[in-house]
């Protein structure tokens, strides 16, 4: 936790200003009434306690930022400029700090951003803080004209986890833009912490060049620069630069801001989708392909926020990877499987997700365990939207082996338990006009899957195809859409035992993609097949199986 506190804010000026005029109301007792010097006191004490309650109350930074701020404050920024290692002799005070650096951690996290800008990086405690809220894949690039800071970070920045998505772009931060404008870069977040006389031409050139995403967000610091933007006595050259930003920014009908008064302000600013006299201007066909089906962009779609989910053989395999992917793109997910044990693990898996969930037993191949599965669902959250029919067996023996018991028991599951579920889940749906079916069939449905013998398996997954085929027809027309997904041989335990073992390779040489499939592979399909992004899609078998019924 840092230790010393930033200097030079509005709310540190207030407490300079409050403390001299106590100092001289305590001189003057005689003639300075005790109430004025009791409200001096009360309001000194509410100024001067604001940032370390702050700093108390916002969640710790890491380790590395600790050091990497302590580094800061210790070092001899005026020898270092003296020896001729910087252009400028950089004040300590310059650095972002804890709770500053938070804020912009969760900004990120909040933007759920994948690629973030920084122009001015300093030390590179902002930018770290940052790329902590970075997915894996996320990179952050951070423009410098200093050289030496970056050899300053780096030694930090390679003993955080985090580091690595930094990239630092050392040289004129003008010339850095224009390079990215010209690879077509774009970005989730900006953040712009530099040389005040040029945020203005940053932020023209960051939205001219489109290198701000629609829905992006530019993070300005400094906004309130040491109150002297506002104070209109002021004549300081940063103040009256950032006050002509500030006024510029407010006036640019393509982004909403709002100023934050932490440290030396913080402004927030974001894109907004086109006005409909911008698109009036430049002559734009602002139909639904331009604005988003029902005013929502194409990832908008793909969301499921407030629908009611269910997943059948969902304790783990397909069904769990299903249950996330629902659960993740906003839908409550009630979790049904044969073993209460599994449900419960799944459904608790979702709860600490902050998915709402709910554990159910039901054996589908029992038409009063559907019943009651939906009575149930039904109960509890006032409807279904997407069910999700994905319990299956197989049993594996020659054709001429094949017992009544095994082709009984197969298709009870497989196809009499598929039926039962669209049937159920039909039922509440055709009532509302709208609902999702989404039935798990096989890449058997289409091939002869081999050297292994599943007659009774292939069939039934046969049979769940033109199940499928045959509701999605018939109720379509009633706002129900009813499609399957027929995964090949996905990678799990069992298939690494020791009877299976043995068909691995052969399995593999009949693959073009060179492996079997991951249950993570399915998961945007059955997100996709549940959203109303497939809304005219029915009867469809969506078969994702790495190419193997090609050959």
């Amino acid at each position: 936790m840092q230790t010393s506190k930033v200097s030079d804010t509005p709310m540190e000026f207030i407490v300079d200003y409050l403390s001299k005029a106590k100092e001289i109301a305590d001189r003057e007792t005689s003639s300075v009434p005790e109430e004025l010097r009791t409200n001096l006191q009360k309001a000194l004490d509410m100024a001067s306690g604001l940032g370390g309650y702050l700093d108390r109350m916002t969640c710790p930074e890491s380790q590395p930022l600790a050091e990497l701020y302590e580094k800061t404050l210790s070092h001899d920024w005026s020898n270092v400029h003296q020896e001729g290692h910087t252009m400028f002799c950089l004040p300590k005070e310059c650095i972002t700090g804890h709770v500053e650096g938070q804020v912009l951690k969760m900004l990120v996290h909040m933007c759920k951003a994948k690629r973030v800008l920084e122009i001015g990086m300093f030390t590179g405690y902002g930018a770290l803080s940052m790329a902590e809220a970075l997915p894996e894949d996320g990179r952050l690039i951070a423009c410098e004209h200093e050289a030496y800071l970056k050899e300053f970070a780096q030694p930090i920045f390679d003993k955080s986890p985090h580091g690595n998505k930094i990239t630092i772009k050392i040289g004129c931060a003008s010339d850095t833009l224009k390079e990215l404008a010209t690879a077509g870069d774009q970005f989730d977040m900006v953040f712009i912490d530099a040389d005040k006389g040029n945020y203005i031409n940053y932020y023209k050139f960051i939205m001219d060049s489109n290198l701000l995403r629609m829905g992006g967000v530019i993070c300005v610091d400094n906004c309130l620069y040491k109150g002297r933007v506002y104070l209109q006595d002021s004549e300081d050259a940063n103040g009256l630069a950032l006050r002509e930003f500030n006024e510029f920014v407010s006036k640019d009908p393509r982004v909403e801001q709002v100023m934050i008064p932490l440290r030396d302000g913080i402004s927030l600013i974001r894109r907004l989708p086109p006005s409909e006299a911008s698109c009036a201007m430049n002559r734009v066909t602002n139909d639904d392909v331009f604005r988003g089906l029902r005013g929502k962009p194409i990832l908008e779609r793909l969301r499921l926020d407030g629908k009611v989910a269910y997943v059948t053989g969902a304790g783990q395999g397909i069904g769990r990877a299903f249950a996330h992917a629902l659960g993740e793109a906003g839908a409550k997910v009630a979790v049904v499987d044969m073993d209460q044990g599994k449900a419960e693990a799944v459904a608790e898996e979702l709860a600490l997700k902050g998915i709402p969930s709910v554990a159910l037993t039901a054996d589908i191949s029992k038409p009063e365990d559907v019943e009651q599965m939906m009575e149930a669902i039904v109960s509890r959250w006032g409807g279904v939207d997407i069910a999700c029919n994905n319990a299956g067996i197989n049993m594996n023996s020659a054709s001429e082996d094949t017992s009544l018991e095994e082709w009984d028991k197969t298709f009870s599951v497989n196809l009499r338990g598929t039926f039962l579920c669209c049937q159920a889940a039909g039922r509440v749906m055709l009532k509302q006009g709208y609902g999702k079916i989404i039935n798990t069939a096989s890449m058997a449905s289409l091939i002869v899957p081999h050297p292994q013998k599943q007659l009774a398996y292939n069939t039934s997954k046969a049979g769940v195809v033109k199940l499928t085929q045959t509701l999605g027809t018939e109720w379509i027309d009633r706002g129900v859409r009813v499609n399957c997904i027929s995964p090949g041989i996905v990678d799990t335990p069992l298939i690494h035992s020791e009877c299976l073992g043995p068909l691995l390779q052969r399995w593999l040489s009949d693959i073009p993609a060179g492996r079997l499939a991951h249950v993570t592979d399915l998961q945007a399909a059955v997100v996709y097949l549940a959203s109303d992004a497939s809304d005219y899609m029915t009867g469809h078998n969506l078969v994702i199986e790495g190419g193997q019924s090609l050959w």
